[in-house]
């Protein structure tokens, strides 16, 4: 299939002016080739992604990324970042294009926190007008905020995750932002949300979220993994004989109890 034509008909849900201010998106590493017929999915493309890919001796026509590969101005990352520089310009000389789909994804439809909502089972889903990378959606049946937690440890398989449970007992409405959207837990709390699920959260931001009288759990960025079986499912509508291949390389820490 041509191309262009994967990425305008991606564009469609995705386009990039839903991007962030400070994002970057798009390509990364280019051109792009004129035919794409095997396409690799990776949340972070990294060396190891790049070995894996030469392991398998995979013909790649395309690295569709949701964390940019190149995060600011490519000449000042790639003079600072020697490892990702070497990177580059090993990617380069194996004609392998990559490209990026960050936040454009996470506040497109049928994008990241859609498909976050639904692998929760959420009804009623919908993107606050004061933010609408967030989604928000109701439970079929409420539960209590620790079994909630164990829901979700279990739903996305997480080794585990940190609750505040500071607010209501009881849960049905529930907010998500995948990746590190904790600062936004006062929209949904001002939406009136039962609890926020978002990553990354700061000592700061905790303390606040206890001081409102909040629920809030906080889960791995690598949640966002499911980027990969998401994005897959579109491109497969788009071409159902694309060959996609999904390198799911992301670990999580030790946990040291």
């Amino acid at each position: 299939m041509k191309t262009k034509k994967i990425i305008r008909a991606l564009s469609k849900y995705f386009p990039k002016s839903l991007k962030a201010s400070y994002d970057r998106v798009g390509l990364m590493v280019g051109p792009l080739k004129e035919e794409t017929n095997t396409i690799v999915l990776a949340l972070d493309y990294d060396d190891i992604v790049y070995d894996e890919i030469i392991k398998r001796g995979l013909n790649v026509d395309l690295i569709l990324t949701h964390h940019p590969f190149i995060f600011g101005p490519k000449m000042r990352v790639l003079k600072h970042d020697p490892i990702k520089a070497a990177l580059f310009e090993k990617t380069v000389q194996a004609k392998m294009p990559v490209y990026s789909m960050h936040t454009n994804f996470d506040t497109g439809k049928r994008g990241m926190n859609d498909a976050l909502a639904e692998k929760m089972n959420l009804g009623n889903v919908y993107a606050p007008i004061s933010d609408k990378m967030m989604r928000i959606g109701e439970l079929s049946e409420t539960m209590n905020v620790y079994d909630f937690a164990n829901f979700v440890k279990e739903t996305f398989d997480l080794p585990f995750v940190e609750l505040l449970p500071y607010g209501k007992q009881e849960i049905k409405k529930v907010a998500v932002i995948g990746g590190g959207g904790s600062r936004a837990f006062t929209v949904a709390k001002d939406e009136g949300a039962d609890i926020f699920i978002s990553g990354d959260v700061v000592h700061h931001v905790r303390r606040d979220i206890v001081l409102q009288h909040f629920n809030y759990l906080n889960v791995y960025h690598e949640t966002e993994r499911i980027f990969m079986p998401q994005m897959k499912k579109l491109l497969l509508e788009i071409d159902p004989t694309l060959n996609v291949v999904i390198i799911d390389h992301e670990t999580y820490p030790v946990l040291i109890k």
